[in-house]
Formats: structure tokens, C-alpha cells, sequence
């Protein structure tokens, strides 16, 4: 290739533009080599920046979630003060407050109980027994544990008895 190169640079008889064309290859090949590393530059900043502004956005919204759940703790504080003074009324409704306002709380940011009547469905149930019952065969019994989603995605899956086949009489 170095062959090559040099014949299409070959100075003609008598004229010095061959220097001058391989210098001016070469200085064209330099800008090019500058631009392509730029870009590559410009590029890995980009990605940083945008790693660092996809953190930013994490804090912030735990930031907001956090001071929205400090009035639940607050509550929650004169909750437990109420039953060191044996105020059993008083314990009763604020564990019932603040447990309404930690639901409507969550509830505002998405979060939505997982629906157990009806059939088991293996997507947002996880069954922990099978129980034999006159009821239909993969219904739900029981709740162990309430399942919840955040918008579409499942943050946990409600935890089931489902009905299994009737026992036979023995006999």
C-alpha cells in the first residue's frame, strides 16, 4: 500500500506538489483522527452526565417519599407514647391512623393491594399450601400475607391458601 501511495503522490517532472499533497493528506488525516477522538470524548462526558443525572433523579424521589413518610412516623411515635401511658383508646386510634394514612400514602405513589378472591394466578399470587375444600379447585382460601403492585410490577406477591381437590371419605 506504501507503494501505492507513493506512485498517486509522485511528484510530476519538475513540480514539488507531491510534498504538498502528502502533507496536505496527512493534515486532513490529523483533523479527522481529532474530530473521530472529540466525539469519542464528547460522548463518554454525555454517558457521565447522564449517569450522574439518573442518580439524581433516585435521591431526589426517595428524598420526597422519605419526607412524606415522616408524619406517618410522627404518628406512629405518639402511637407507642399512648400505650407507655396505658391509653388503650388512644393506642387503638392511632395504630388505625396511622396505618390509613401509610395506605393512602402509598397508594398515592402507585402502590396497590393485589386482588386474592377468585382463581390462584401464579403472576401476583404465591401459594404456601393447598388446602382440600368443597370450594373450586385453585381458588383462593386464605390470605397469609397481602401482596402489593407498583403500577404494573409486582413488589410482592400476595402469599395464599388455595383450595385443592375434596378429601375423599375415608371408608
Amino acid at each position: 500500500m506504501t507503494d501505492e501511495l507513493e506512485e498517486v503522490v509522485e511528484p510530476e517532472a519538475g513540480e514539488g506538489g507531491g510534498a504538498d499533497a502528502l502533507a496536505a493528506l496527512a493534515a486532513e488525516r490529523d483533523e479527522a483522527l481529532d474530530g473521530w477522538k472529540r466525539t469519542a470524548a464528547d460522548f463518554d462526558n454525555f454517558r457521565k452526565r447522564a449517569l450522574r443525572e439518573r442518580e439524581e433523579y433516585v435521591r431526589f424521589a426517595n428524598e420526597r417519599l422519605v419526607a412524606e413518610l415522616l408524619p406517618v412516623l410522627d404518628d406512629l411515635e405518639r402511637a407507642l407514647q399512648a400505650a407507655a401511658e396505658h391509653e388503650e383508646s388512644r393506642l387503638e386510634e392511632g395504630v388505625e391512623l396511622v396505618h390509613r394514612e401509610l395506605a393512602a400514602l402509598l397508594a398515592r405513589h402507585g402502590v396497590k393491594e393485589i386482588e386474592t378472591s377468585g382463581k390462584f394466578d401464579p403472576h401476583v399470587h404465591e401459594a404456601l399450601l393447598a388446602q382440600p375444600s368443597e370450594a373450586d379447585e385453585g381458588s383462593v382460601l386464605d390470605v397469609v400475607q397481602k401482596g402489593y403492585t407498583l403500577g404494573e410490577r409486582v413488589v410482592r406477591p400476595a402469599r395464599v391458601v388455595v383450595a385443592g381437590p375434596p378429601q375423599e371419605p375415608d371408608g
